[in-house]
Formats: structure tokens, C-alpha cells, sequence
């Protein structure tokens, strides 16, 4: 499975999907779209919008948050086949 995450270092969304992957030891490649040229246009291009974090699994894109209700930490562990 390849698992890349769009972050930003200032955000704490970003940190808690961070930790959930670390968590379940699965490796992924950090994009920070502060620092990566191109990489806040890419988001926008992919899903209208610039809201992080972004994972994309397998070369689908996927919110693993919801505002108002924070990480989506049950989507997320069936989404990557994970028991919590």
C-alpha cells in the first residue's frame, strides 16, 4: 500500500494523522505543502479545495478529518484495514 500524507507544519489535524499512521507502524511519504513547490496547487487540483491533512492511498485521495468533528480515526482504520 502507498500511503502519501499532505501536511503543513502548523497543523494540528496534520499531527493527529501523523500519529495515527506511526501508530499502526504504516509508512507513508510526508508532503509539506508549505515547503514542497507545488504541492498547496496540487491539493486544490485534486479536491477543490486547500484542506489538509490529504492522504492519498493507492493513488486515491482522502480527507481522514471532518471539521467539526476532528479525525476520523473509524474511517480511517477500515479504510486501511485496521483493527483499533
Amino acid at each position: 500500500m502507498q500511503i502519501t500524507l499532505y501536511t503543513a507544519f502548523w497543523c494540528p489535524d496534520c499531527r493527529i494523522a501523523k500519529r495515527f499512521l506511526d501508530k499502526h507502524q504504516l509508512t507513508y511519504h510526508e508532503i509539506d505543502i508549505e515547503t514542497t513547490p507545488g504541492a498547496a496547487q496540487e491539493v486544490i487540483r485534486r479536491t477543490g479545495k486547500r484542506a489538509i491533512p490529504q492522504l492519498v492511498i493507492d493513488g486515491e485521495w482522502f480527507q481522514p478529518y471532518r471539521p467539526g468533528e476532528g479525525f476520523l480515526y473509524e474511517e480511517m482504520s477500515e479504510r486501511l484495514g485496521l483493527t483499533q
